[in-house]
Order: C-alpha cells, then sequence, then structure tokens
C-alpha cells in the first residue's frame, strides 16, 4: 500500500457548534481558510469525497453531499450516511474541525495500516496520546461491519468509541487538536500566525481571503492593468464598412474597366458610385464605392491609356474587406477576468466600446521604512543611498500595480499607527494596496507587526517559508485595504513582490490565478538549501537557465543580466524544473 492507494474520504462537517454559540464550525477559518476547505485539501487524493451535513453551494460539484437521519444525530449516524456514498475498500473518515491536516497526514495513515494487514483501522493520536477517532482510515468492509453491529440498538448519538474495532493500529501525529471551543480557534490562529507558511499556501489564504474590489466603468486607455468583471462585446461591426484591402482599383463587373477619373481616398467622403464596366483608383483603407463588386490589387493590373484589365496570369480574387468580416456587433471579444493589455484596450476601441465594467488597475501607495534610508542629496553617517525605493514603482508595473504615491517612513513608534490609522484619501489617492519596505522582521525598530494588531488589521500571511523574503507580510485593514509588507534589503525586497504581488493583484482584481512559469535550473543542486530559495537565472543557449552563486541581498548586482529569478525547491537536482518569476 502506498501514498497513491486508491481510497474514499468521508469529511463530516456537521455545521452548527454548541460551545461556540451555534456557529457554523466547519466555515471558521484558520489561516485564511476555512477548516472544511482544508479538510478537503488534505484529501484531494481521493477517488471519491464525501461531504456529510447541511448542503454547501460553494463545494465543488465533483464532491458529493449527503445528510445524516435525522439532522444533529451524532457522527456514528453521519459515517452511516456517508458511508453509502462510498465504494473504495479504503475510506478515510475526519471531522471538519481540524485545522492544521495536510495530504501528509492521510499518507502516514495509509503507511500505518499498510504495515498491520490485520488491522481493520488506523487513526491519530495527538501529542498527549489521545486518539482522534474522527481522524482514521478504515477498510470499508470492517466499518460496514461495525456499523451494521451496532444498527439494532440506533446509531443516533452514539459516542465514536462505540464504533472502534478492536484490532486497530494508532499513529502519533502533531498538530492535529480539532477546535471545540472559541479559544481553541483562537489559539490555532495564533500559531498559524506564527508559523511561516509556504509558498503555495501564502498563495492560496491571499487567494481565498482577500475579496475583490468593487467594479469600476472605465474608457478603455484608462483600464490598462485592470481585468475585465465582464466580458467584452463589441458594439459595432469590424471593419464599419466595406474597405479595400489593398492599394488597387475598385471595380464594377468583370472586366476590362473605363478608369474614372476620380481617387477613393481613406476617409474620403465624396459622393461616388460606380456603374458597370467602370474603376476607380483606390487606397488601402478606404471606403469602397457603391456599385463595386471588388477590388484587384495593383499588381493584378494592366493600364492602357483609361482601360484597365486584370493580367492573365494572376488569380482572379478579390480584396475588399467586407463589413463585419472580422467581428458583427454583439460578438464576444473578451471574456470577464481578462486582463486588460493594450490588446485589449485597442480591441475595444476597434469595437467602438466606449467604457468597460472593470475591477482595477490596483493603485498603491509605498512606503520605504527606516531613518537611515536617504533618496535625494549626500548622505551622513550612518545614512544609505535608497536604492530600490525609486525603482520600486516600476517592478510594480511588472506585477500590474499602478504606484500612485510614495512617502518615506522615520522609525518612530507611532509611524505605523499613523499610516495605518489614516484614510486611503490622506495620502493623496485612493489606493487600495500599501507597499511597506522595511520593518517587517520584529527587529527594536519594526514596529509595522505590532501597529497592525492595534489597528485591527487581519494578517493574511505572516510568514513564508522562503529565502529571501519570509519576513513578509500581507494583511487586510478593517477599511479593505491591502498591505503588502516587504524586507527592507532591496534584493529581498524585489524577490518577495514578485513572488507575492501578482496573487495580491489576481484576488483584487478577481483575475485567475498566475499560472506559474517554469523553466530548468541546469545548476539547481548547487543553488538549492533547506529551504526554497530565490535566484537570479540567466538564459543558456540550449533553453536551460544558470543560476547565480551567491547573492548580496543589500543592493541588486545579483539582476545585472538575469532575465528572471527562480525558486529553487529543497533538494532540486541538477536539470530540476523551478518557478521562474521574469524579470521584464
Amino acid at each position: 500500500m502506498s501514498a497513491h492507494t486508491p481510497f474514499d474520504a468521508i469529511v463530516l462537517a456537521g455545521g452548527s457548534a454548541s460551545r461556540m454559540g451555534g456557529v457554523d464550525k466547519p466555515s471558521i477559518e484558520v489561516g485564511g481558510r476555512s477548516m472544511l476547505h482544508t479538510a478537503l485539501d488534505a484529501v484531494a487524493a481521493a477517488d471519491r469525497v464525501v461531504v456529510v451535513g447541511p448542503h454547501r453551494d460553494d463545494l465543488d460539484p465533483t464532491i458529493r453531499q449527503t445528510q445524516e437521519s435525522p439532522h444533529g444525530a451524532g457522527p456514528v449516524s453521519a459515517l452511516a450516511a456517508g458511508l453509502r456514498e462510498v465504494s473504495a475498500d479504503l475510506v478515510v473518515t475526519l471531522a471538519a474541525d481540524l485545522p492544521f491536516l495536510t495530504p501528509s497526514t492521510i499518507e502516514r495513515l495509509l503507511a500505518a495500516l499498510a504495515a498491520e494487514p490485520a488491522a481493520d483501522a488506523a487513526f491519530a493520536t495527538d501529542e498527549t496520546g489521545r486518539v482522534q477517532f474522527l481522524l482514521g482510515l478504515w477498510r470499508t468492509g470492517a466499518l460496514t461491519a461495525r456499523l451494521d453491529a451496532l444498527e439494532p440498538d440506533g446509531l443516533v448519538n452514539r459516542a465514536m468509541k462505540s464504533l472502534v474495532p478492536k484490532n486497530h493500529v494508532t499513529v502519533q501525529m502533531s498538530g492535529i487538536s480539532d477546535c471545540d471551543t472559541e479559544a481553541d480557534v483562537a489559539a490555532a490562529r495564533a500559531r498559524t500566525a506564527a508559523a511561516p507558511m509556504t509558498i503555495t499556501q501564502a498563495r492560496r489564504a491571499i487567494r481565498d481571503d482577500i475579496p475583490p474590489l468593487a467594479t469600476r466603468v472605465l474608457p478603455p486607455t484608462l483600464a490598462l492593468d485592470s481585468v475585465l468583471a465582464e466580458s467584452l462585446i463589441a458594439a459595432a461591426p469590424f471593419p464599419r464598412f466595406d474597405v479595400s484591402a489593398m492599394d488597387g482599383y475598385a471595380v464594377s463587373g468583370s472586366g476590362p474597366w473605363q478608369l474614372d477619373t476620380a481617387i477613393r481616398y481613406a476617409g474620403s467622403e465624396e459622393d461616388l458610385t460606380l456603374t458597370p464596366g467602370h474603376a476607380v483608383r483606390i487606397a488601402t483603407g478606404a471606403h469602397v464605392p457603391p456599385g463595386s463588386t471588388s477590388v484587384v490589387r495593383d499588381e493584378h493590373v494592366e493600364l492602357a491609356g483609361t482601360t484597365v484589365s486584370r493580367r492573365p496570369d494572376v488569380p482572379v480574387r478579390d480584396d475588399t474587406r467586407r463589413s463585419g468580416e472580422d467581428w458583427r456587433p454583439g460578438a464576444l471579444l473578451a471574456t470577464a477576468g481578462a486582463r486588460v493589455t493594450p490588446a485589449v484596450a485597442s480591441v475595444a476601441l476597434s469595437g467602438e466600446v466606449a467604457a468597460l465594467t472593470v475591477r482595477g488597475p490596483v493603485r498603491a501607495h509605498v512606503v520605504v521604512t527606516g531613518d537611515e534610508i536617504r533618496r535625494d542629496g549626500p548622505l551622513r553617517e550612518g545614512q544609505t543611498r535608497d536604492s530600490v525605493g525609486p525603482l520600486l514603482p516600476q517592478f510594480l508595473s511588472w506585477c500590474g500595480v499602478r504606484t500612485a504615491t510614495e512617502s518615506h517612513l522615520r522609525d518612530t513608534a507611532g509611524g505605523f499607527d499613523e499610516l495605518l490609522g489614516q484614510p486611503a484619501a490622506a495620502t493623496g489617492a485612493d489606493a487600495e494596496l500599501i507597499v511597506i519596505v522595511g520593518a517587517t522582521g520584529g527587529g527594536a525598530a519594526d514596529h509595522m507587526r505590532l501597529a497592525l494588531q492595534r489597528r485591527g488589521a487581519r494578517t493574511i500571511v505572516g510568514r513564508v517559508q522562503v529565502r529571501p523574503g519570509g519576513s513578509q507580510v500581507v494583511a487586510s485593514l478593517p477599511d479593505g485595504r491591502i498591505v503588502l509588507g516587504l524586507p527592507g534589503n532591496p534584493y529581498a525586497a524585489v524577490a518577495t513582490l514578485l513572488l507575492t504581488a501578482p496573487a495580491v493583484v489576481a484576488a483584487l482584481t478577481g483575475e485567475p490565478s498566475p499560472v506559474p512559469t517554469t523553466g530548468v535550473v541546469a545548476n539547481a543542486a548547487q543553488a538549492s538549501s533547506d529551504f526554497p530559495r530565490i535566484v537570479p537565472v540567466t538564459r543558456m543557449p540550449d533553453g536551460r537557465w544558470h543560476a547565480a552563486g551567491h547573492v548580496r541581498t543589500a543592493h541588486l548586482a545579483a539582476l545585472v543580466g538575469a532575465q528572471a529569478l527562480a525558486v529553487i525547491e529543497p533538494a532540486t537536482p541538477d536539470d530540476g524544473i523551478a518557478e521562474l518569476l521574469p524579470l521584464r
């Protein structure tokens, strides 16, 4: 038996918690994810997943939903209801109040049951030795037999212990305590805030916990870097009228033709109608006059005096672009969720669409912190030139963010309280994002985290398992503005920005999550460490990438000549695959 052994899963999501005032416990969020979705992610490898509890509209349609009868009849009745929906020989059973489940939790249960062929089930035990009977792996036949044995006396409100078989094994695990009380939830959230997330977990928390911006209606040229909230529909045909695709002759009939003296230019408004047997000179893009049957390009004709003839050695073709040839009114030009690129804006203009309904573009207030940082003028003792702040708007633009305003914040105890407490309009622009460089590490002068707490901000990402950038912060202020905290060192700030900002922008604009670009890194083993590591890479002639060696984070010299940053995971071998963050 291996991690790939087929199994089904039953997730008990019975809803209200009596110890917490009847709240829907599975929907409680810990670490930016509901506990139910954490459970579903843990059993993502299951062939079939069954959720037992009140129907939930937000679940993937591939997930089966059922309900014990009567509602609230307890976990044994719920398992019986779920068991009717499974078919695999093994079934994972778990409750949706375990906030730290991962796929590896299930893999350990699979391995434990495989090691004991005579056992009917494997259950997890926590650090105190308490068995979590609702975090287990059953042989489906054994679970069916145990439920059948209890059926005569009824399954309603049965204790889980009554279902447990004698021949079972247990697996010692950490971090599997359930959340039965508000204090349990608070402790779980505190632990999540302190524990670094993986890159995947951080991006997922950003996607799930940051609501999209309200929609705006903007002219296409002002909507660049926003995302369509409604599909782009053509308001007019293209071309709007029949036009010539080439310099040549508009002709009427099969020819030869008598050349009239008029010339049709693009934008011409004179009244001109062709009669059969006649032709006029016409320029590319000009409106084809009424009466024309076709346009013949210059190189396909012979001119003898005022007689125009088609050359005998050329194909008979019409170089007219007909009205609506590219699209007609009502045609779908771009779907909702598409980024408004220059191409999308141009197509909107061509389709006579005067305004787009969009989310974004995301506007940022950029804040560089630190008493030692100086942008202009001569440096004093102990000061450092601001070598990233003036360039940050360019890096932000690569992520689809417009810099609205910039400021410098000194290392004072109340500086962050003032910054975070003032409304967006007070910064000089309605910025939805505050990008802060420095003060994320928690040192003596790093007051940002405490200021976020005092302001009542909700921390979405507290720390990430990556170097550099582990101290990054993503938080949501009570007024909905998002704070993206970057490390203070220039290289760390840029690397963290390119890693995380695209996920923030996608969440705010409603754009689909970015699909990572990947590449083969020739010397990945040399660059890897015990944490994911972000290193500059250059493209080799054979298409592979070469990672830089030692990288100093106090400046951007390592980016000179690099075309991308690579996220090298631990133990990546040479010629291994890595995510690429383009430098463009």
